[in-house]
Parts: structure tokens; C-alpha cells; sequence
């Protein structure tokens, strides 16, 4: 074979043994970008199920109705009394809780009084954390049915009847829907099919859940929760221990110099129809 022959057939081998490496570079680098392309994709996707869940959480914290007359982000907080009330007093409650029904029972006359002089502004959120310990379902139903009367113009009246009723925490009497729409009847004109349907309906009950989630969010961890203009007063007000008159008294004082509010600005129940702040994380629990 002459020199010429064998020159050639080297210099096609060493041209086929380049291209041998120049396309396993190729390969390396189409696999490595493959590689690349399925992480982004799972990355992506994970983004896109994040974006997906935290939009499904907070479209779970709007509620799809509302009571008449809510206030408040997303409409949570029930009103009562003048909303141009020179103080306001916030009160985070459980139907269930037993030391709200105390609360209610000793503290209602003088709230309602405060408010009807003009002095006082009530908010209301309705918690039903009880159900949730106790496997449970009076809270919620409660709760809702408090929404229910708000709906109907009819909030303080069935609120004060509900807390005078109130069942031993540990019997769940209000997991039957029948014994909170007999209550309606200690009110007049609540005791309609309207107020029967939105009860056994569970009409408000993503507003209760609304409610619930804001309070989970909010620090607090007991009921009663009473603060008067954003500082919590229940048990104690500093060294004062709540009472009716000490009540009466700090709001005089909250209140000096300033217009009391005037019964027809905005109060917390709308006019019956026939359809349906500050935190202190280590108050004490209470409820």
C-alpha cells in the first residue's frame, strides 16, 4: 500500500473519530439541557400548585354570604349600637364558651345601656373554636344563626336570648338546629320561616368558618375577648377587676369631652326584614 493510501485512510479515520467525539459532546449537552428542562418544569409546577393552594386558602377566607350589616375586612365583625359611638368595645365570643355566657349574662344589661346613651360601639366576631375541640357541632350552628338574626334585624335581642339559654358546654344541645330556631320565638318577630330556613340552611356557615379563621389568625387564644378601644378589659382592666360599674366607669372616662354617638348612624342590626384592634396575646385563657 503506498504511503499516499495510508495517509488518507488515517486522516479519515481521525475525521470520523472527531466526529465521534464533536457528537458525544452533542449528546452530553442535549442531555444536560433535557435534565435542566425537567427540573424548571417541576420547579414551575411546583409554583403554579403553591400560587394555587395560597389562592385557594384565601378565597376559603371570603366568605360567600355575609349577614346584613357586617363590618370589617371581608365583612366578619357583627355591630351594635351607634357606629359614631365615641368608644368601642370588641368581643370575641363562642356561643359554647361557658365563661361568655357568664360574661353575657352579667355584663349585657349595662353594654345595652351604654350603647343606647350613645357611649358605646359593640363589635362582634363570633368564634366556634369549642366544636373543633370538642368534635362538636353547636358553635357553628350558633354562630350561624347569630349571623341569621343579624340577616333579619334581630341581632341583640336573639344574642341576649341565646346566652340566657345557654346549654351546659359539654351536652352540644345546639348541634340540633330545632332548639336555636324555638329560641327565635322568645323574639318578636324573628320567629319566621325565613330565620327556620336560614338556620337549618347552615346559610351563613362559610362566614362562620371566615370568622373562625380570622380569629386563628388574630393571637388571641380565649373567650371571652373584651377590649374597650383596642385594650383588653376582661378579666381585668390593669389592677381593676371587671364589674358592671367598673365597666360604666372606664368608658366615662374613654369617652370625656368627646359627642356621644346618635342611635340612627349605621347600627349594628339593619332594619328587621322578613329575609334572611389591639392584641394581647397572653391574656389568660378563660374560655
Amino acid at each position: 500500500m503506498s504511503e499516499k493510501n495510508r495517509d488518507g485512510k488515517r486522516t479519515a479515520r481521525e475525521r470520523m473519530q472527531q466526529e465521534r467525539v464533536e457528537q458525544e459532546a452533542k449528546d452530553a449537552r442535549r442531555k444536560k439541557l433535557l435534565a435542566i428542562g425537567a427540573v424548571l418544569v417541576v420547579i414551575l409546577a411546583g409554583v403554579g400548585i403553591g400560587i394555587a393552594v395560597q389562592n385557594s386558602r384565601s378565597a376559603s377566607d371570603t366568605p360567600a354570604a355575609a349577614p346584613a350589616g357586617a363590618i370589617g375586612p371581608k365583612n366578619l365583625v357583627i355591630p351594635d349600637g351607634p357606629a359614631n359611638a365615641p368608644a368601642t368595645l370588641t368581643v370575641y365570643e363562642d356561643p359554647r364558651c361557658p365563661a361568655c355566657g357568664q360574661f353575657e349574662r352579667e355584663f349585657a344589661p349595662t353594654v345595652d345601656q351604654l350603647q343606647d346613651q350613645g357611649k358605646l360601639y359593640g363589635n362582634y366576631h363570633i368564634v366556634s373554636f369549642i366544636d373543633r375541640h370538642d368534635s362538636g357541632k353547636g358553635s357553628k350552628n350558633g354562630a350561624n344563626a347569630l349571623a341569621c338574626a343579624q340577616d333579619a334585624g334581630y341581632f341583640r335581642a336573639y344574642h341576649d336570648v341565646l346566652y340566657k339559654n345557654q346549654p351546659d358546654e359539654t351536652v352540644d344541645a345546639w348541634k340540633d338546629k330545632s332548639k336555636l330556631v324555638e329560641l327565635a320565638k322568645q323574639v318578636p318577630g324573628l320567629d319566621t320561616p325565613a330565620f327556620e330556613n336560614c338556620v337549618n340552611t347552615n346559610h351563613f356557615g362559610s362566614w362562620v368558618s371566615a370568622v373562625e379563621q380570622d380569629f386563628d389568625k388574630s393571637g388571641y387564644t380565649s373567650t371571652p375577648t373584651v377590649l374597650l378601644n383596642g385594650k383588653p378589659i376582661y378579666p381585668k382592666n390593669g389592677n381593676d377587676e371587671i364589674t358592671p360599674d367598673n365597666l360604666v366607669k372606664w368608658v366615662d372616662e374613654a369617652i370625656q369631652n368627646k359627642p356621644l354617638g346618635t342611635t340612627g348612624s349605621a347600627s349594628a342590626s339593619p332594619a328587621p326584614t322578613s329575609t334572611a384592634a389591639e392584641k394581647d396575646p397572653n391574656q389568660s385563657p378563660t374560655g
